[in-house]
């Protein structure tokens, strides 16, 4: 377990209870913004990154807090990700699930070290799961040890994000992908996507945008248990590289699979 790891969990639920979940179907018309086109921005996203920041600087005084609304008004702050020492807070990933009033949705932060992820916690406030991870130390759901496991499907279910690319290459890439898998829908929501990934529901995702508060926490969830992540030409992530695309998957086998199948 992360030292800090009883302190954020217990900010993460305190800000899901008192901001996130009483805004559940429960938003008015002009709580919810378009931030560019297609990408939601709502009055509890904003909220708890508030909330969330001001825990985080009482926790840790010493590091920069990188937040996704905050980048979004300030582009600049991104660079700050890959700074000695970062915070980096997704408030509510999913937002277009909660502000339509469905799950799956849930808050991500992440601790990075000069660009190395060093703790992660995913929270899904619905079904009050904390996944979380260590770099080193393991993942967890809740206080369990967990390790990736593989569907066991006949041909593994592989979902593909449509985010960040035309209707075309997205066609083209899901056609290359029914070949080999069973092509399965991507909960618009990252915070859903790895633990499915663990937890034996899903065996490969593939995402074309990868901005550092969508999967730093997940990346590390998955491969501290023992799953897969690679850059879409097999070369590893790193946060603030210039690397495209991700391929995560429930075993290096099957990750080592979609890459070849996407580039070969």
């Amino acid at each position: 377990m992360h030292r800090h790891h009883a302190a954020v969990s217990a900010l993460m639920r305190t800000v899901a209870e008192t901001v996130v979940m009483p805004r559940f179907r429960n938003l008015a018309a002009e709580e919810v913004l378009e931030k560019t086109p297609g990408e939601l921005v709502t009055i509890a996203d904003r909220e708890a990154e508030e909330r969330l920041t001001e825990g985080l600087a009482t926790i840790d005084r010493d590091a920069v807090i990188v937040g996704e609304e905050a980048c979004a008004a300030d582009p600049a702050l991104m660079d700050q990700a890959t700074a000695a020492r970062a915070w980096i807070i997704d408030p509510i990933d999913g937002t277009a699930n909660f502000a339509a009033g469905q799950p799956p949705f849930g808050i991500m932060i992440a601790l990075v070290e000069n660009g190395v992820a060093q703790a992660g916690w995913l929270y899904d406030p619905v079904a009050d799961r904390m996944c979380h991870a260590a770099l080193g130390g393991g993942a967890f759901i809740g206080d369990a040890p967990v390790r990736a496991r593989a569907s066991g499907a006949a041909r593994p279910l592989a979902a593909v994000s449509k985010v960040g690319q035309s209707a075309e290459e997205h066609a083209a890439r899901a056609a290359r992908f029914g070949s080999a898998f069973e092509l399965v829908p991507l909960p618009r929501c990252a915070a859903e996507n790895y633990p499915r990934l663990v937890l034996g529901q899903n065996d490969i995702a593939v995402f074309r945008r990868t901005l550092v508060w969508d999967h730093a926490p997940g990346v590390l969830f998955l491969t501290e248990a023992g799953g897969y992540v690679g850059r879409w030409d097999g070369s590893p992530y790193r946060i603030g590289d210039e690397g495209i695309g991700i391929v995560a998957a429930s075993t290096p086998e099957l990750g080592k699979r979609a890459t070849e199948l996407l580039f070969d």
